[in-house]
């Protein structure tokens, strides 16, 4: 009964012809409803991809998606092409700055990375491994010429979270859970698996933003977004689960990118800010345990640079990802709420933490242990009404 008028809250907010932002930001804190695609809808406003306006809604997201579509065909470049249609004379040891073929090797680097990262992707999970129902027909039916993740040789890499060059800090332990056995494999002509539409997003990102490019890790952003939207039970929604991940995606990035951005690592806006942030809270909120890891020289870039870069994505199974995520879209400061929930994480381990080394410590924060999120949840709620 309770979860009936749940869904009618949501159902009187959405189903107005202008959508208060505000009161669906506290109703969905606590919780988006799984079916009815309410998740879906919900995470298009409240990363400001839909305009309030519902009046708006079907002009707006036919020039997104239609935007979209011409990234997809100017933007996967072909070499070769102008050439063939009585162009300029295109070559691979071309100098010619306009040369499809210098976009082509350059593009080739960023994208040997996002292939084997999208390879991987939520591997607990068959999701990404199964065809979408919705390939994109100028890419799948191009004998392979437009497939991206035919441009880069297969290498092996050993799996790791996160791996940022300068860091300070090589390489991030990875989650043994998280480890695939298998790369994924391709489909063949006229199909695509999920993770080559993933691939083909992040892809397009990195073109559209060369100052940033792609940065390991972004892959696990885009795929709980991705995921939400391509299971949405609404199909003329679910249609265009592709182009509407890219724009919520590039919507966030462009919240949480100076996560990414290294010589940001010390602004106020950046990685290094935040973890002091829930140092500090930490500290505020339960002294034992700080006093704790300051004696064991356990500094948080040691687990809490992946929970926050990340947006504990690489913590929790999807499903409680997606209830995380919840809470961090509808939160009207931006992420101030995930400071209070990685503090939560370690108070709630507090006893074992105390009792541990700096061995035991370590392995249990980068390998967090399975529990009810909302026991989380709740008491990050909790420290964020505290005054101190």
């Amino acid at each position: 009964m309770a979860y009936k008028a749940r869904l009618k809250e949501f159902d009187n907010i959405l189903n107005k012809d202008v959508i208060n932002l505000r009161d669906l930001q506290k109703l969905a804190f606590n919780g988006i409803p799984d079916d009815q695609g309410k998740r879906a809808l919900c995470w298009r406003l409240l990363l400001n991809y839909l305009p309030t306006e519902k009046a708006s809604w079907s002009t707006h997201l036919k020039t997104k998606r239609d935007l979209y579509q011409q990234f997809i065909d100017e933007m996967i470049v072909t070499p070769g092409c102008k050439e063939a249609d009585g162009g300029v004379n295109d070559h691979p040891l071309s100098v010619n700055p306009d040369s499809e073929w210098q976009a082509f090797f350059k593009d080739n680097e960023v994208l040997l990375q996002i292939d084997k990262d999208v390879r991987r992707l939520c591997p607990d999970i068959s999701f990404f491994q199964q065809p979408t129902e919705f390939p994109c027909s100028v890419v799948v039916n191009s004998m392979d010429v437009k497939r991206l993740h035919r441009r880069v040789e297969r290498r092996v890499l050993k799996s790791a979270n996160v791996e940022r060059k300068g860091l300070g800090i090589t390489k991030q332990i990875a989650l043994s859970l998280k480890k695939a056995t298998e790369d994924y494999a391709p489909m063949d002509e006229g199909q695509e698996a999920h993770w080559e539409v993933v691939e083909r997003i992040l892809f397009l990102y990195a073109k559209l933003n060369p100052g940033q490019s792609y940065v390991q890790g972004m892959n696990e952003i885009l795929g709980p977004i991705y995921y939400a939207f391509a299971s949405d039970p609404d199909v003329t929604y679910r249609e265009w689960a592709e182009a509407d991940s890219f724009f919520c995606f590039t919507n966030l990035m462009s919240e949480i990118r100076d996560f990414f951005i290294k010589t940001l690592d010390e602004a106020e806006c950046g990685i290094n800010n935040m973890m002091t942030r829930m140092l500090t809270q930490l500290k505020n909120s339960d002294l034992d345990v700080w006093l704790k890891f300051q004696q064991l020289e356990l500094r948080p870039q040691y687990y809490s640079f992946r929970w926050i870069t990340l947006l504990l994505s690489q913590e929790f199974p999807l499903p409680d990802v997606l209830r995380i995520w919840d809470s961090l879209f509808s939160d009207e400061k931006r992420f101030s709420f995930l400071i209070y929930i990685c503090c939560a994480m370690i108070i709630i381990i507090r006893h074992q933490l105390l009792n541990g080394d700096f061995p035991s410590d370590i392995k249990l924060l980068q390998n967090y242990p399975s529990m009810d999120v909302q026991i989380i949840l709740s008491k990050a709620d909790e420290l964020s009404k505290k005054l101190y």
